[in-house]
């Protein structure tokens, strides 16, 4: 068999801890953590990290003020993302999750048109119907009793709407500045309305939550925010957007099976149908594409 090779290996690491992060940030908010003080923890922690790393390899946090502006607006679609991540979480399974945030690569290129960054042809517009059925589907199928509730679908949405943003916003400036630096500033930026909004609920936290909630929420600051953001961009720089993306498109999928496996959770015939559609509806869109950062 032929060996992986550098670059490949990166990309299996990135998408496997990016697919066990739903999974492990499901575990740990039904297990103590309430969403918004979990989201400022590892938001911090994170921030702490790559500040640390930026100044340590780069001396330097200095942006322009255009680049500053930037970075600004791509914090605030990271701070509405991360409201929506964790509450998606909190009201639906991290397999559902999963297979809705199969759909951000659509809204990513939906953006990208709106923003008159690219042309669509007639196959992505086909396969953006295929996969917003097939999300209509994960919504029609979420409202039973295993699944959660519509709500969750809805947020899981928005989530990937936002991120999808986030990513077209902030490429340019992976352009001009290392993913570090750019981590450190919009992450920070925009973990200070994630604490002011979270603040009640960091108030009433009881943080005495067991070694096993702590253990899981530092691999999943270290893992899927840091570890990734380094080898996502690494990757990127060797083999282009395009062929790391088709690989990322992976992710949501795998963190439906990982959840249906280590949650045992259950999906529907109805959530695997839409799955498949958006799926589907992925590979027939399949493009050069703008790239995207770290998921959540």
């Amino acid at each position: 068999m032929r060996r992986l090779s550098t670059v490949e290996l990166m990309l299996l690491t990135t998408i496997v801890l990016w697919a066990l992060n739903l999974t492990v940030s499901r575990y740990i908010l039904t297990h103590g953590f309430q969403p918004l003080a979990y989201s400022s923890a590892r938001y911090g922690l994170a921030v702490l990290v790559f500040l640390a790393l930026t100044i340590v390899l780069e001396g330097s946090l200095r942006l322009s003020r255009r680049d500053l502006a930037i970075a600004g607006a791509a914090a605030c679609f990271v701070f509405v993302n991360q409201i929506a991540f964790v509450y998606a979480l909190e009201r639906t399974t991290a397999s559902v999750l999963g297979l809705v945030l199969g759909a951000t690569p659509i809204f990513a290129a939906l953006f990208g048109l709106a923003a008159r960054l690219e042309t669509l042809s007639r196959r992505f517009w086909l396969g953006a119907l295929l996969s917003f059925a097939g999300v209509a589907l994960v919504a029609l199928g979420s409202g039973g009793e295993v699944s959660g509730d519509l709500g969750g679908v809805l947020l899981g949405v928005l989530t990937a709407a936002t991120w999808a943003v986030y990513s077209i916003l902030v490429t340019p400036l992976m352009r001009r500045h290392s993913a570090t630096k750019i981590s450190a500033i919009v992450l920070g930026l925009a973990w200070i309305p994630i604490v002011l909004t979270g603040a009640t609920q960091i108030s009433r936290q009881d943080w005495s939550l067991g070694w096993e909630v702590w253990l899981l929420f530092v691999f999943a600051t270290l893992g899927p925010l840091v570890v990734t953001n380094e080898l996502w961009f690494r990757a990127l720089d060797r083999i282009g957007p395009a062929r790391a993306t088709l690989a990322a498109n992976l992710q949501p999928f795998v963190a439906a099976a990982f959840a249906v496996v280590l949650l045992s959770e259950k999906l529907s015939a109805v959530e695997l149908a839409g799955g498949v559609l958006i799926a589907v509806g992925i590979l027939a869109a399949r493009r050069r594409r703008l790239p995207a950062p770290h998921a959540q």
